[in-house]
């Protein structure tokens, strides 16, 4: 398992781009028995109408871009699930998560 702390995250949903406001946030890869899964938590979501349409939003799927502190780059599809009262969400990934190292 790796974690990444992240500084930045940007979704594309519905045809509209959207870069998060959080406190805090963490990419989690788990690599088992040769299969890959990742997900987001994000804590401290600043947009409570986003979490909001997210809750009662039937398409959930996102296009999301991370950065990392550590000067990588993510990008993959996945599901935001929102926490609305503690405006936190998660983002479980679907598929290949990308990676590169930015300069």
């Amino acid at each position: 398992m790796e974690t990444f702390d992240l500084i930045a995250i940007e979704i594309m949903y519905q045809q509209q781009t959207k870069q998060l406001s959080f406190t805090s946030a963490e990419l989690i890869r788990v690599t088992e028995y040769g299969d890959r899964l990742w997900y987001v938590d994000i804590n401290g979501v600043g947009d409570r109408e986003l979490l909001a349409w997210f809750g009662k939003s039937e398409d959930i799927g996102v296009q999301l871009t991370a950065i990392a502190g550590s000067g990588q780059a993510f990008r993959g599809k996945g599901y935001l699930h929102p926490n609305e009262p503690h405006q936190a969400a998660a983002i479980r990934g679907d598929g290949e998560l990308l990676e590169q190292q930015l300069s």
